[in-house]
């Protein structure tokens, strides 16, 4: 079994996460979908994609630098 990031216990609740977000972003007004909920929807991919990067970042190149 190749182990990634995917199979992390964390990404995979950052994709939980990510969904329910949504789902709760669908709920608000017009007014508040504009303001808020562009930044909502950014903040939750970010945690994944952060996840995804840092989990990428350990190798022994990047321990000499």
């Amino acid at each position: 079994m190749k182990f990634d990031f995917r199979n992390l216990e964390v990404w995979q609740a950052a994709k939980e996460l990510r969904n329910d977000i949504g789902k709760l972003c669908n709920t608000f007004s017009l007014d508040e979908k504009y303001k808020l909920v562009d930044r909502m929807l950014r903040a939750s991919r970010s945690v994944k994609a952060n996840i995804t990067e840092g989990y990428g970042r350990y190798h022994y190149q990047e321990n000499i630098q």
